[in-house]
């Protein structure tokens, strides 16, 4: 496996499942099902190992993919899902894997074959929706509805669990699981959720929230806007660049963005869709066509606006909108970050981009950037079942 193929962003991840489920081949999925302890990736962190031996994605930090591969032979041959355990706790792991990984973890890992029963999460994850998918991670069929790797889908616009096929999972415990879908599926988190049967029996059900992509949205087509659309890209935001002058082609420009447009300040509200998934970073080093896609974003559910330039820039700005009988209060101005980015102390071009996208990336993910070493709670969020984050 190749450190490219290891380190790619989890949406080309997606992409290449749903390539993969149209091409020739059994290929496998790894999927972390359930940590205790501490452990490189959380639950829902996925990996497809090729039908060629070859693999995308990461679980671990490259601890354990090696002997993934020869357990994902072994689930190719049979055509049957896995369901693998790994100790990397200090203790044992000089012994099993002949060094400390430092992982401090118990992680779990369901292999299965990659089929047609996964391509409603793919699709649902391209039509920008959230989906929950609902696989049994049971060793056997204690409850008699699901065994392991069976598989149902909550649709969250629904508000209803459907077998891959789309007809009703009339035998899924479907009240019991719904509520836990929900919230995962928002979060796009993942937790393992134990479901009684009528007779007091357990099954377990893996309910991996896939929530649709974040949108940043960046407005600009000078140089400066090329670090910005890649780093973000790399960290799974779905890029879309916005010019406002048709001389510069877009798309060649800028090829790592999902999408280009190019409009006028004034006809925003057409030419995009804002909502409270979208994040924008307005960078077009035009003072008039700055200040009209900022009050335009301000009147939106956007939850980032971050502006390049000084302070005293968005204040002439405010004069200017207070000029117009155009008026902003506090609230108003909450979602609005200039100068734009972290105090990071770099100044290069990737030096910013890492400031703003470290920052989108905070206000996406509901966090006061800080030092690790200051945060007394696990690095990553533990959900509860209900998917609740839990320290």
């Amino acid at each position: 496996m190749s450190e490219s193929n290891w380190s790619v962003p989890e949406t080309e991840v997606v992409q290449r499942v749903h390539d993969r489920l149209d091409a020739d081949g059994t290929d496998v999925l790894a999927t972390i099902v359930d940590v205790e302890g501490n452990a490189y990736r959380r639950p829902g962190a996925k990996m497809l190992l090729d039908h060629d031996g070859a693999g995308v994605g990461s679980i671990t930090a490259g601890c354990i993919e090696d002997d993934l591969l020869a357990a994902a032979e072994t689930v190719r041959e049979t055509g049957r899902p896995a369901r693998v355990t790994y100790d990397l706790m200090e203790d044992d792991t000089d012994d099993v894997w002949g060094l400390g990984v430092g992982c401090n973890g118990v992680i779990d890992i369901l292999l299965e074959p990659l089929d047609e029963t996964y391509r409603p999460a793919v699709e649902a994850f391209a039509d920008g929706r959230d989906i929950a998918v609902l696989t049994v991670v049971s060793d056997d069929d204690a409850t008699g509805w699901g065994r392991l790797g069976d598989r149902a889908y909550y649709h969250p616009g629904e508000g209803r669990v459907r077998r891959p096929d789309g007809s009703a999972a009339d035998r899924w415990p479907a009240e019991a699981l719904a509520g836990p879908a929900a919230d995962l599926a928002e979060r796009g988190s993942a937790d393992v959720v134990s479901v009684a049967g009528p007779d007091g029996e357990i099954s377990e059900v893996f309910v991996d929230g896939i929530a649709a992509p974040a949108d940043l949205v960046v407005f600009g087509t000078g140089h400066d806007v090329g670090p910005v659309v890649e780093l973000a890209e790399r960290n799974d935001f779905r890029v879309t660049v916005v010019g406002f002058r048709g001389a510069v082609d877009l798309a060649e420009r800028f090829p790592e963005a999902h999408r280009t447009v190019t409009t006028s300040p004034g006809a925003l509200d057409d030419a995009l869709d804002v909502d409270e998934r979208t994040h924008a970073v307005v960078m077009t080093h035009n003072f008039v066509d700055d200040r009209i896609a900022v009050e335009t974003l301000l009147r939106s559910p956007a939850p980032y606006v971050g502006l390049m330039g000084p302070r005293e820039r968005f204040e002439e700005m405010r004069e200017a909108f207070d000029d117009e009988g155009t008026a902003f209060d506090e609230s108003d101005l909450a979602s609005l970050y200039t100068p734009v980015g972290l105090d990071l102390g770099g100044g290069s071009p990737y030096q910013i981009a890492h400031s703003i996208v470290g920052e989108v990336l905070a206000v996406s993910n509901d966090r006061s950037p800080r030092h690790l070493r200051e945060r007394e709670e696990h690095i990553h969020d533990r959900v509860d079942v209900d998917g609740s984050p839990s320290a």
